[in-house]
């Protein structure tokens, strides 16, 4: 049985963490001993002094009141025959510390925190027992003062209990436990990667700041925090602050609303000390160090990037090197963001599970990482809060914040695309079959809503959420109308509730959800599209959900859209017009009629607003806004100004398929289509994928006018080639090479 235990502390602050230790004595003949913990908070557990695993933040965010992650280790090698001791230091985490914006919401799944654990010893006797937290285990205060995710971590060291996990120590100061109830009901074992420390990145330049502060550039924007290698006086304070980016030549906090984002360790005076904290994860790519004794220098400081473990799977390269670093900011969002669950940012006071910015960036992420494990985990979430509120809220876990859970257009479609994106790049028949009821009641529960004239015309939206016209205190404002925004979203869900139907042998759901898609689509029209494909609403977002979701019915219809998108395109001198939603597709939109020219245009522009001109400006990773920083080099005066934001890197999936080339023909990459559309004065562009059958890639270059390109087909796997000139290929596994005289192609319209 799973039985938490809990402590309180008369006088000391709710943030400051606990420590929870028992003794317990091994037998003769220990074959094996099994560790399984979890914690109401977030907790680190140590065995005879010794960290046990490499887990940050754990057990992570799940919707507590559901699931409640249980990770599983071999300590054999750290326990000896006899004596024995154990430990667990909790702090409140996600589970009682407060977490949202505006204030944020506390005690969000329970008011008392502590320790799980079961110790398994299993002996060559064929006997066992078991170590587990009880009544019998004592608490005390450690030395970290304070510890909140958004604020940060307080350590004195001159008050630390040297050996307190450790055999001999004396806890009889220490207080008494309680028990809580049992948590087996919502205990699951962890079967998806946890967040980990990845690795640690030096400083690139430490300088004094116009108003004499210290700062650190670590030369790249991540999710982590920094580790201190330090000696000086006992009670010297070192603080440490904590931002994304410069704004005069100073740390640019106002992002940071309401996270204070600073760390501080009082040093114990004992020789050479290593700090870093344990219970906090901070967003930036700057540090301001206070309180330093001595010249702070670079061997003593390092930036610790923490993310969920998830393994490589894609890599981009071009012959332009501001579109690589596009791509690397692109990975670094995502790796920023991965944190436990898909958060929107890893600094400011949010870090929420938005569903909608994961709708978006589901390709991408899925081409760079292997995430099916992890969004498998969230979208369990996503599905216990769907039962719980009757609809998909806007984030996951859903936390109340002033508003109700509600269903939102392109967010609460996360229920339909994030299942159907991980069968195309997975193949995994039966995950798509365990999530498909979760997105077939999403899509009846916005056609009750739409009702027999099927618009989704009412309700709150955020419609094309930051589009470069949104001011910058209500980004929800954007050129297109929200409801046809909604409408044209509700039309796509119905449609891959249908796809995903059709792969299962659902075929009476099949026949049903594509003839409700068909009607939705003839709302839309009649609605929102004039009889020669002229939208009622006239933006680059508007034209391009109608093309790539197909809502037109002619084909003079669809020749019209693409004509009037390009002339949008064209008036805007080839910068961005889309927001959240309409960002994914516009390229698309522009390149699958035949204006790849366009769509490059768009891709290589460098004005804002623009993919590029947030490389110009040195970002590292990618922005919430187009204009997070404007072009003086301050920060724009809205809200939303995160500087680690993924959702606009969803373009990673253009230039995967359509720059590069690569991208499943069938599910789970078992025909993959090759079909690169070169443009944008490259003159080369590779691009691979670890598909589940094995390593896919493809590299092409153009050189005296010459295009040759090389692909490699993994086993069990077939391809198709479709070279510049539409000439095509079927090939099976292996390597493959191709060459066409460019001179001799004319440009496909």
């Amino acid at each position: 049985m799973l039985v938490p235990i809990t402590a309180e502390m008369p006088g000391e602050p709710v943030e400051r963490p606990l420590r929870y230790r028992r003794d317990f004595v091994v037998a003769r003949g220990l074959e094996s001993a099994r560790l399984r913990t979890t914690a109401l908070g977030i907790s680190t557990v140590e065995i005879n002094g010794a960290v046990v695993g490499d887990h940050v933040l754990a057990p992570g965010w799940t919707s507590y009141k559901s699931r409640l992650p249980v990770a599983a280790f071999d300590v054999t090698a750290l326990l000896r025959e006899g004596e024995n001791a154990i430990g667990s230091t909790v702090a409140e985490g996600w589970y009682r510390g407060r977490v949202g914006f505006e204030g944020g919401r506390r005690e969000i799944y329970g008011d008392e925190i502590g320790p799980v654990i079961e110790l398994t010893l299993e002996y060559a006797d064929g006997s066992a027992e078991t170590v587990s937290t009880d009544r019998s285990w004592r608490a005390s205060t450690g030395p970290v003062r304070f510890a909140s995710l958004y604020d940060g971590e307080h350590h004195d060291a001159r008050i630390e209990d040297r050996g307190w996990s450790s055999t001999g120590f004396d806890d009889s100061t220490w207080m008494a436990v309680r028990e809580l109830a049992p948590v087996d009901d919502v205990a699951v074992e962890l079967s998806w990667p946890p967040v980990r420390r990845i690795e640690q990145l030096g400083a690139v330049e430490i300088f004094t700041s116009p108003s004499g502060a210290t700062l650190v550039d670590f030369g790249q924007n991540i999710s982590g925090r920094v580790r201190l290698r330090v000696s000086g006086p006992a009670g010297a304070e070192i603080t440490i602050r904590h931002a994304e980016v410069l704004e005069a030549g100073e740390l640019g906090v106002r992002p940071l609303r309401g996270a204070a984002a600073t760390d501080r360790y009082v040093l114990s005076g004992e020789g050479i000390e290593e700090w870093e904290p344990s219970f906090t994860i901070h967003g930036f790519r700057y540090a301001q160090i206070d309180g330093w004794p001595g010249e702070l220098s670079g061997e003593d400081i390092r930036a610790v990037v923490c993310h969920s473990d998830l393994r490589p799977l894609g890599t981009f390269h071009c012959s332009d090197d501001r579109l690589n670093k596009l791509h690397d900011n692109v990975r670094w969002s995502m790796r920023g963001n991965f944190v436990s669950i898909p958060t929107d940012c890893p600094q400011r006071d949010e870090r929420l599970g938005w569903t909608g910015d994961l709708q978006v960036f589901m390709p991408t992420a899925s081409f760079l990482y292997d995430c099916r494990d992890f969004i498998r985990s969230w979208f369990d979430d996503l599905t216990n809060e769907f039962e719980r509120f009757g609809t998909v809220p806007m984030f996951v876990p859903w936390i109340e914040l002033g508003m109700p859970a509600m269903p939102i257009a392109g967010w609460g479609d996360a229920a339909t695309v994030v299942p159907w994106v991980l069968y195309e790049r997975y193949g995994d028949l039966e995950l798509l079959r365990r999530q498909y009821p979760t997105m077939r009641r999403w899509v009846e529960h916005v056609a009750e809503i739409a009702g027999s004239n099927h618009l989704w015309n009412s309700g709150f939206h955020f419609g094309d959420w930051l589009d470069p016209t949104s001011p910058p205190d209500k980004p929800y404002l954007s050129r297109t109308d929200r409801y046809l925004v909604a409408t044209a979203c509700h039309a796509r869900s119905a449609r891959l509730v249908a796809h995903a139907a059709r792969e299962l042998g659902e075929d009476s759901d099949r026949e049903q959800f594509e003839r409700l898609a068909d009607d939705i689509a003839t709302a839309f029209r009649a609605e929102f599209v004039t009889s020669n494909g002229r939208l009622a609403c006239e933006s680059q977002t508007a034209y391009a959900l109608a093309l790539e979701f197909d809502l037109l019915e002619t084909e003079s219809q669809r020749r019209r859209a693409r004509r009037r998108l390009a002339e949008l395109v064209l008036t805007d001198e080839f910068r961005i017009g889309t927001g959240f939603l309409g960002t994914p597709l516009i390229c698309d939109a522009l390149s699958s009629g035949g204006d790849v020219d366009a769509a490059y245009a768009l891709l290589m522009q460098q004005e804002c607003p623009s993919w590029l001109y947030p490389v110009t400006m040195g970002a590292t990773t990618m922005w919430e806004r187009w204009d997070s920083m404007l072009p003086d080099g301050s920060i724009n005066p809205g809200e939303m100004t995160s500087f680690n934001h993924y959702a606009f890197g969803a373009i990673g999936d253009f230039m995967h398929r359509v720059v590069a080339g690569l991208a499943p023909a069938s599910p789970g990459y078992r025909r993959i289509r090759f079909c690169p559309r070169p443009g944008g004065g490259l003159t080369s562009a590779a691009a691979s994928h670890e598909s589940p059958l094995g390593l896919a890639s493809i590299d092409w270059q153009i050189l005296d006018g010459r295009f040759d390109i090389e692909v490699l087909v993994p086993p069990g796997a077939s391809a198709v080639v479709v070279l510049p000139d539409q000439t095509s290929f079927d090939v099976e596994q292996g390597r493959h090479s191709f060459s066409i005289d460019l001179n001799n192609v004319t440009p496909a319209k």
